[in-house]
């Protein structure tokens, strides 16, 4: 039987166009990006919105990982853990930009992450369609939520943008995966207090 596998595969025009992205963003990790231009005013509005968006990265951390300890069956708590290795690639950009911008994460990061496992944990626990119908729900919010901050950045900061920008399609993604394995939509009542409790932590996060 031929192997079904290719020594050398062909970059398609896909492949270049990610590859382009990963290293832009690579860029923007690493510090590369002149971030000069920005006012102090500029600076300190571009790093407030990337505290949250880094607190909120943390919180998700904590989200998944306590879902995939509860997770009844294999397949979906593999889905969970990847998704939560891709969401640490979000908290390191983050992390970069607040670094660049000459800033800090938020001081109650700790209960961000120590809070939203315990969530997810219980969440998980009511069965996988209604844990995947949860992380249908939180990735909506959230990708919602980044389509407002690219609305507030600073014009100049393209960084930051470009960053936002990723995130915003990887977590429609997450939403989109996790539906797609059965996650069933959560009552409305469920979907405001989760939208109440996300305010709740980025208007902390902003300040502090």
């Amino acid at each position: 039987m031929p192997s079904t596998l290719s020594p050398m595969r062909r970059i398609s025009r896909g492949d270049d166009w990610l590859g382009r992205i990963q290293s832009r963003l690579a860029e923007v990790v690493d510090g590369a990006a002149d971030d000069t231009h920005l006012s102090p005013k500029e600076r300190r509005q571009a790093a407030a919105l990337m505290r949250i968006n880094h607190a909120g990265e943390v919180a998700a951390q904590g989200l998944y990982l306590g879902q995939a300890a509860q997770a009844k069956r294999d397949d979906n708590r593999e889905h969970l853990l990847q998704a939560a290795a891709e969401e640490k690639a979000h908290l390191r950009w983050c992390r970069a930009r607040l670094d660049r911008l000459g800033s800090a994460p938020s001081l109650l990061d700790p209960l961000w992450f120590a809070g939203s496992y315990t969530l997810g944990a219980g969440v998980a626990r009511l069965g996988d369609a209604i844990s995947l119908g949860f992380v249908s729900e939180t990735e909506r919010q959230v990708e919602a939520h980044l389509e407002g901050h690219l609305q507030r950045l600073p014009t100049g900061d393209q960084a930051s943008r470009e960053v936002l920008e990723k995130m915003r399609d990887d977590e429609a993604a997450h939403g989109a995966a996790a539906r797609e394995r059965g996650g069933r939509e959560l009552p409305r009542p469920v979907r405001k207090l989760m939208a109440l409790s996300s305010r709740v932590m980025t208007t902390s996060a902003y300040w502090i």
